[in-house]
């Protein structure tokens, strides 16, 4: 799945759309990336001198294959709706994510039940593991519901 095909199922967009290509899926896996370059506006600030992808910013790349994931198993169903992040569980950083790296994520569907379900994450640079963790989420179509209150999932 190229980016055009990603940015169908997802609603993010530059600067925040943090996967390139998904290069495998099905309704129980899927493997995406994200080429990591000097050019990211975080890498400015974190850190000169010593560049490094934020932690929460590996987290959301990886967050984002995990939604295509879903999207792919709700097929239909998911038209119009986005995985919102409920929870991260067992989130560890291995390595640190440098500038020319290619985070290569890979999701896989622990649970899923209705709208709501997790997913189990592995981020890898070059064949080692560098972040994983277990991802809960939501399927809405917004995070607010009428009346101005915002809920997850309405």
């Amino acid at each position: 799945m190229d980016i055009q095909g990603i940015m169908n199922i997802l609603r993010h967009r530059y600067p925040f759309l943090m996967v390139d290509r998904i290069t495998e899926y099905d309704d129980t896996h899927v493997i995406g990336y994200k080429n990591v370059t000097i050019n990211e506006p975080f890498f400015q600030g974190h850190f000169p001198g010593d560049p490094v992808m934020p932690g929460v910013l590996i987290l959301e790349s990886m967050g984002q294959v995990a939604s295509v994931l879903v999207a792919v198993r709700l097929g239909k169903e998911q038209a119009g709706k986005i995985a919102f992040l409920g929870g991260v569980d067992k989130a560890r950083f291995r390595k640190p994510v440098r500038p020319g790296d290619r985070l290569v994520t890979k999701a896989e569907l622990l649970r899923l039940r209705g709208l709501s379900g997790k997913a189990k994450v592995e981020g890898y640079v070059d064949d080692q593991l560098v972040a994983e963790g277990e991802f809960l989420f939501l399927v809405g179509s917004t995070l607010n519901r009428p009346g101005g209150k915002e809920e997850m999932g309405q």
